[in-house]
């Protein structure tokens, strides 16, 4: 298994801060001072198009908590977004999806597949609810788009017509990552995308998320795993006690900065 795992991160090579960054140099998403009450203290964020941008932190940093804001699951009750300059306020995920965000949540199991769903309908839902549920997708596009997904994100099916709960745990997590690639969203929020996967899914998502980043989709990419947060991000925002208190970019991203800026000054 460690020879596995080393010829992998030999396949994944440098980590993305070392390329050089193509994003759009404008902002796709800004917040300021975005916090909520008890939940999480105001920060700044910036996103641009065509970046990774990781969340770094320990356990109850305030990963998922910034990720529930921007994506609308927690309303904020300070702070201002806006998107491409325009203000916007997201009362709930609907309004994010309006948006054309995808969100894929830690814990699949209990918050993003419906198990008892084939691949097929899970596919499809993100799509569905951004089209509204009276504007049916016909049984041929959801076909069509099943096909489609399960070829490109290999996923490891006997039919499109099985109910995900007998799918491995990485081919669930990719079948609910084509549920939002169908939606094309343009911001996609990843909570531990690789959590509880084999090495081999994993290093497929994390293939998966340098290409889509090349396609200038805009990826927040949250992992409790910082050797992934340092190869698969632009830029890292770290998180401490449910506030942002440090980011770092380029070259700078390596695990010993990051974990400095966790532990924070030693007068702390």
């Amino acid at each position: 298994m460690l020879g596995k795992d080393l010829e992998t991160a030999g396949e994944l090579g440098a980590h993305l801060g070392a390329e050089p960054l193509r994003a759009d140099p404008k902002p796709f998403l800004r917040v300021k001072g975005l916090a909520r009450h008890g939940s999480m203290l105001p920060f700044d964020l910036e996103i641009r198009a065509g970046e990774v941008v990781g969340f770094a932190g320990l356990l109850g940093s305030g990963r998922t908590e910034t990720a529930r804001l921007l994506f609308g699951i927690d309303r904020a009750s300070a702070g201002e977004m806006n998107i491409e300059g325009l203000s916007v306020t997201f009362r709930s995920p609907r309004n994010a999806i309006a948006h054309r965000f995808g969100f894929c949540p830690e814990d699949r199991r209990t918050q993003a597949i419906l198990p008892d769903l084939t691949v097929r309908e899970n596919i499809v839902l993100a799509l569905q609810a951004s089209k509204g549920w009276t504007r049916k997708i016909s049984a041929r596009q959801q076909q069509e788009l099943a096909a489609n997904y399960i070829k490109t994100l290999n996923i490891a099916t006997s039919d499109a017509e099985k109910p995900i709960k007998f799918l491995s745990g990485g081919n669930q997590q990719k079948t609910v990552l084509a549920r939002w690639l169908a939606s094309q969203p343009r911001l996609l929020i990843l909570d531990e995308p690789t959590r509880g996967i084999d090495i081999g899914a994993k290093a497929e998502i994390e293939k998966l998320i340098a290409k889509l980043c090349a396609e200038g989709m805009a990826i927040v990419f949250i992992s409790s795993e910082l050797e992934e947060v340092v190869r698969d991000s632009h830029r890292v925002v770290v998180l401490r006690d449910r506030k942002k208190v440090g980011e770092l970019s380029g070259a700078e991203i390596d695990l010993e900065a990051i974990m400095k800026t966790i532990a924070g000054p030693a007068s702390e």
